[in-house]
């Protein structure tokens, strides 16, 4: 057999990974490359950290939405630079000491900025810009055989921080003409230009910024704000659980009320963002994955948007209610809420939860309906499990947990007469208005009981307990 190089096929080398040149080349140490991605790391934790802490108070609908998304994939990221670490490092890693002051203030500011366009401008005109050319940078000084895993993962970041700036360019020219961006604000933060996040061992030779916005301490508002789209908010005329578990009406009508009670899932972000931020003390792994189920209910929101336009309907004319996030962050503590929250998402798993919401969709004919519903409950069989892992073992017991959960949901007042009488709403029924146009679009006559339908949440809870004792 000929040994001659000439017969061998001109496969590329070294797995494809990069050229002989290329892994010639003296890149980072081992150190080095660690001290740049602990750099790396605190920005996508605190970039985490801005986006939580500003979902509840925010009121544009597709910015809550968006920095629910973005808050997960920060905390993704985040974890794989801590699982990478963790394998070119022996404890203590240190990742949780701040690596640069003058980043730490530039957090801080568009932590503390006091408005949606600044708050935006330095989310996605300084900040994620920032990283992703530090991430650049890197990949262009690291060895790309020997720091292989650390490229790997890096190069991931920079597919999801494409659609993140992507998002942000756009946002910010939708965001022109909605106030002015502070200069002193805009200068403080023109200083990201030298901290790009990578090491500096030389130091940076020159003064830490002044402190503008951050000189007041971040306080998180945990009462919800909508924009004008959201009318109506603290109505509860309408009780989805009620129609959609009587047996006497079709499939077909109850997806509308399916489709409501995902769209009214983005009060889910709103209540989980107060958990995250007034639970600091807790592990990075229950931040990390109490993200994700934020970032999910926020999806299962914006599947309700999809399907009420599937059907030709305008949701805007529907009363989204907050009450469930307005009255859980206004009336208990973060560790009353995170027991509610399993407490009700426990109650889904059996097969009157989310398995029969399922089948309603298959049931109706709506593929689509279907399709979410069978989406909707997978994600939640993962958030029931969430549950287990950070709050059933602090109780060593599930029915103990369990009981504290509706202790506490039992503790929370509707004040639905109160919200009436104060003239926050009058509970208007909107459902026969809704149900008929959706009627008109399928070309069929509305069934008079349908139509007829008037159950409101004066006296019951929005879970399935209630329910489950009278079907």
């Amino acid at each position: 057999m000929s040994t001659d190089s000439a017969s061998v096929p001109a496969i590329p080398p070294l797995g494809g990974l990069c050229t002989y040149d290329e892994a010639s080349r003296t890149g980072l140490s081992v150190e080095g490359c660690v001290e740049w991605l602990k750099r790396l790391h605190y920005v996508w934790k605190r970039l985490h950290q801005i986006f939580t802490a500003h979902i509840t108070a925010e009121p544009i609908y597709e910015l809550k939405t968006a920095f629910s998304l973005h808050a997960h994939l920060c905390a993704e990221h985040a974890q794989a630079i801590r699982d990478r670490v963790s394998e070119m490092r022996e404890p203590p890693l240190g990742l949780e000491v701040v690596p640069d002051a003058t980043l730490e203030i530039i957090c801080d500011e568009v932590l503390c900025c006091p408005t949606t366009r600044e708050r935006c401008y330095g989310l996605y005109g300084v900040l994620l810009p920032a990283l992703s050319e530090s991430i650049q940078e890197y990949l262009n000084q690291t060895n790309r055989l020997a720091d292989a895993p650390s490229v790997r993962i890096l190069r991931f970041a920079q597919l999801e921080l494409a659609d993140m700036l992507a998002f942000g360019a756009q946002t910010l020219t939708a965001l022109e003409g909605s106030g002015a961006i502070d200069p002193q604000y805009v200068g403080v933060l023109r200083t990201a230009g030298t901290l790009t996040p990578s090491p500096f061992p030389e130091g940076r030779g020159g003064p830490e910024p002044e402190l503008y916005y951050s000189r007041t301490a971040f306080q998180y508002d945990r009462v919800p704000k909508r924009d004008l789209r959201f009318l109506d908010s603290f109505n509860a005329g309408v009780n989805p659980e009620a129609f959609l578990y009587d047996p006497q009406y079709s499939p077909r009508d109850k997806t509308l009320m399916m489709y409501y009670k995902r769209l009214r899932e983005i009060d889910v972000p709103e209540m989980m963002a107060s958990i995250l931020v007034e639970m600091p003390h807790k592990p990075w792994a229950f931040q990390r994955d109490m993200t994700r189920q934020l970032w999910d209910e926020a999806r299962h929101a914006m599947l309700g948007d999809v399907g009420f336009r599937s059907v030709g309907i305008d949701w805007t004319q529907i009363p989204i209610s907050f009450i469930w996030s307005y009255n859980l962050n206004t009336q208990l503590t973060a560790t009353e809420r995170h027991a509610v929250l399993f407490f009700i998402e426990q109650g889904l798993m059996p097969r009157t939860g989310k398995r029969f919401e399922w089948e309603v969709g298959l049931a109706s004919g709506d593929a689509l309906s279907a399709l979410f519903q069978d989406f909707d409950w997978a994600d939640e069989v993962l958030h029931a499990q969430i549950g287990r892992e950070w709050y059933v073992k602090e109780f060593g017991d599930l029915n103990k947990a369990l009981a504290y959960g509706d202790q506490c949901w039992s503790k929370v007042m509707s004040h639905w007469r109160e919200y009436r009488d104060k003239g926050l709403t009058q509970h208007r029924n909107w459902w026969p208005e809704i149900y008929s146009q959706a009627c008109r679009q399928w070309g069929v006559e509305p069934d008079p009981q349908a139509l007829a339908f008037c159950e409101t949440y004066e006296a019951k809870r929005a879970d399935l307990k209630t329910l489950e004792a009278t079907t």
